[in-house]
């Protein structure tokens, strides 16, 4: 099943927008009104079952679960950081492959981070996610479900999702269509009614990608994983960076801005030894500062399978101030979960290896 989207015996509803349920509710013989109530059921009353959309015949209940799953996640393990609440769910799909989802509350509001492909084939080489390269792509719905699930935990909880960072397992923009129709569906006025401007896509640098993004002039903010601001130590991180340097990358971030007016934000992880020297702090100023663009550095997460290390308090700070100085736009991200497995793909790489071990003779 390589790069394929996941198969189910029934289509999940929530893969499609609100005007393909008003199709497929003209092409069985129900008013076109009727997907909006549906859609309010699904993404604003967020129920479980389709018996429980009480105004519609039941005629219309029995044909829609006759037709459709209205869920397809299982909940294999959650993890609660003790120190900031942020909420790790590990999630078995109807394939049986696993894939993550993080809560991570903040000062402004709730963020979830939401996986787009199962695992990941980027190849870069401080990341989890890609350790068992790429199974497949998820389909919309399975990114939308995602949000759901967290979105009832936090009814609970009296809270609400403010942003969404696609930021999980996977190359979102690799999966172009399934995450474009992801921001439609939890955009949707009738449903969750997030503003895309409370979108973020995560990509290596599909150039190709983030053209056709630009093109489609749309509010989501686009955040660039670089990582380094010189060709030879990016493509020795990012293998992408061999395919689409930072020549071509920073064209398309160009692009991106004068298209859409939404700054970049570029992701930075501070690696000891590596990609945070003061050199490196200079160069990525010299690369950057051309643009209207954020840098979020970020302290590398340890990786078991990984042989990397942080970069010292002291060295970082030094970093943010030699960047400030060139006049760039900089902060540290806060560690989220640091007392969980709370990095991209880690969960699932341990889950994995917890059941290979079982498996073993």
């Amino acid at each position: 099943m390589n790069g394929q989207e996941g198969k189910c015996v029934k289509p999940l509803i929530l893969d499609l927008t609100r005007q393909q349920i008003e199709q497929w509710l003209l092409e069985v013989g129900q008013p076109a009104y009727r997907a909006t109530q549906v859609f309010q059921w699904i993404y604003q009353r967020r129920v479980t079952s389709f018996a429980e959309m009480t105004d519609l015949p039941k005629t219309l209940r029995d044909r829609l679960a006759e037709t459709f799953l209205l869920t397809s996640l299982r909940e294999v393990t959650r993890q609660i950081s003790k120190k900031d609440g942020t909420t790790k769910f590990l999630f078995a799909l109807s394939d049986g492959a696993t894939i993550e989802t993080v809560i991570m509350r903040h000062d402004y509001g709730v963020s979830v981070c939401v996986s787009s492909q199962v695992g990941c084939k980027m190849g870069c080489t401080f990341c989890a996610s890609t350790l068992g390269g790429l199974i497949r792509h998820l389909r919309a719905g399975e990114i939308v479900e995602q949000l759901i699930w967290c979105q009832r935990l936090l009814d609970h909880e009296g809270e609400r999702v403010k942003s969404i960072v696609m930021m999980g397992s996977g190359e979102p923009l690799e999966n172009y269509d399934a995450a474009l129709r992801f921001v439609d569906i939890v955009t949707d006025a009738k449903g969750l009614m997030i503003g895309q401007r409370h979108i973020t896509i995560s990509t290596v640098g599909l150039v190709p990608a983030i053209y056709r993004l630009a093109d489609e002039h749309r509010g989501i903010t686009l955040a660039v994983s670089l990582h380094a601001a010189d060709d030879a130590t990016r493509s020795s991180m990012m293998p992408i960076n061999r395919a689409y340097n930072i020549a071509k990358l920073m064209e398309a971030c160009h692009y991106y801005y004068r298209e859409t007016g939404r700054r970049i934000s570029f992701e930075y992880a501070l690696i000891a030894n590596v990609n945070d020297t003061l050199a490196h702090a200079r160069r990525l100023a010299e690369v950057v500062s051309t643009l209207p663009c954020h840098v979020n550095l970020i302290p590398v997460n340890y990786v078991p399978e990984r042989d990397l290390k942080r970069t010292e308090q002291a060295q970082i700070r030094a970093f943010v101030k030699e960047l400030e100085r060139l006049s760039v736009n900089a902060t540290v991200r806060r560690e989220m979960g640091s007392d969980i497995a709370a990095a991209c793909g880690q969960l699932r790489a341990e889950h994995a290896s917890e059941n290979a071990a079982l498996a073993s003779p």
